[in-house]
């Protein structure tokens, strides 16, 4: 019977046959012990002299690491496996050999890894770190999905700036200027206000020269954007997601939590309502704690970040920033100009900021001043500004970015880990 490891729990006391590599062995004289890995999971294989040809047992004793193989016996339950089970092996058949696997279990250099990264990608702690990022976006739609949004697909070519900023990787679209896309928000402000609520999940790049442990060049972004809500609801939406994705991970990958010998205590913790603070009241405790040198408008660094969060044990919003550090389209608070209708969700454990979001700002006549302010001219934007003459709302939304996000859950230092093949600063292989 044909099988995986992931549904080798159906099959105890049965025969299997299932199509493995060979991530790692060990032997005595009379027993094999085969680390055995299908893509679903991991799981050993042991195989007895006593209880096999002489041809099969000189085969595991000898096999390379990375061989693929055929491998058939027994599932029986083994406690002492952080997985439950074991294959007691009786046949193997090998599909092809692997001669000097380069990375072996022994401690390379982070560089030679990621030169190595189409390999790296098969070792335990990557593949936990890959299945908790699938958890995410696997519990992502389903929450999404259950709170009526609609997947919308933004463009990744576009003819302008989301945020207005020079950081963008430019191209020609033929005789056009183009640009990769840094956001699909301005596209899903216009799909909510055909469709009412929806998000888009997808690529987004920053060229920005930036080798921090928090920043790649090309990551993924969970977009969400809402008709008829105001900041308020914006952040309720933003803390039960975030709540739900935590949860899911926790429900669905103990294995691979344990595997990456993650504090799950502190993740069970996370659940909504999230601690909110204004940007007024973030200087103070940044004071409080010793950074003098911060002054009222500022921006925050991930020193500050880190300070603020470590006063928390969930995220915690800040709310509130000055208008003039944050993007044109977001709403000044109408009793204090000076300030915005905006959030940053900053992780804890020094993780920082995991989601920016903001009520957009829905008037006509503000909006064209904002253009005036921030030089935004020419056709590039008239379709943005056409969504606030046509029927405008009260609207917000959010932006996760989905590496820094596992990277928190998992508990993982660098986001260069959290993405199957990064892109940093000076790195586009492979």
């Amino acid at each position: 019977m044909k099988s995986t490891i992931a549904e080798v729990a159906k099959h105890v006391g049965e025969e299997v046959t299932i199509g493995v590599w060979l991530a790692n062995k060990r032997s005595s004289g009379k027993i094999a012990f085969l680390q055995l890995r299908d893509g679903t999971g991991f799981i050993q294989g042991v195989v007895v002299k006593a209880e096999v040809s002489e041809e099969t047992f000189q085969l595991a004793k000898n096999i390379s690491q990375e061989t693929s193989l055929y491998v058939t016996g027994k599932v029986v339950e083994d406690t002492r496996s952080p997985f439950g089970y074991e294959l007691q092996v009786n046949n193997m058949e090998v599909i092809h050999e692997a001669i000097d696997f380069p990375i072996t279990p022994k401690e390379h250099g982070t560089e030679f890894l990621m030169d190595h990264r189409h390999l790296w990608l098969r070792s335990k702690k990557q593949h936990a770190i890959m299945k908790i990022r699938n958890e995410i976006i696997r519990s992502t739609y389903d929450f999404f999905n259950k709170q009526g949004f609609v997947k919308i697909d933004p463009p990744i070519l576009t003819g302008s700036a989301a945020e207005g900023t020079t950081e963008l990787f430019h191209t020609k679209y033929f005789e056009e200027e183009a640009y990769l896309s840094q956001s699909g928000q301005l596209y899903m402000e216009a799909a909510a206000m055909a469709f009412g609520r929806v998000f888009s999940f997808g690529p987004t790049f920053r060229a920005e020269k930036s080798k921090t442990r928090r920043h790649l060049i090309e990551f993924w972004m969970i977009e969400p954007e809402m008709a008829f809500m105001d900041h308020e609801d914006n952040l309720n939406v933003q803390e039960e997601y975030v709540s739900h994705i935590v949860q899911s991970v926790l429900e669905n990958c103990e294995l691979e939590l344990n595997t990456l010998e993650r504090d799950v205590e502190t993740l069970k913790k996370i659940q909504a309502p999230f601690p909110r603070i204004t940007y007024d009241k973030a200087i103070d405790l940044l004071k409080e704690k010793g950074f003098d040198d911060i002054e009222w408008g500022e921006d925050f660094g991930a020193p500050h970040e880190t300070a603020i969060a470590e006063s928390f044990e969930k995220p915690v919003f800040i709310t509130h920033y000055p208008t003039e550090i944050k993007a044109f389209y977001m709403k000044p608070d109408p009793n204090r100009s000076d300030v915005v209708l905006c959030a940053d969700l900053i992780a804890p454990e020094g993780y920082g900021e995991i989601i920016g979001g903001s009520q957009r700002i829905d008037d006509l006549e503000l909006m064209e001043q904002r253009y005036k302010e921030h030089h935004l001219t020419g056709d590039a934007y008239q379709w943005y500004l056409e969504l606030r003459k046509y029927g405008s709302v009260p609207h917000s939304g959010f932006g996760l970015g989905l590496e820094r996000t596992v990277a928190w859950i998992a508990g993982v230092d660098h986001v260069r880990e959290t993405i199957p093949f990064p892109r940093l600063l000076n790195r586009l292989y492979p």
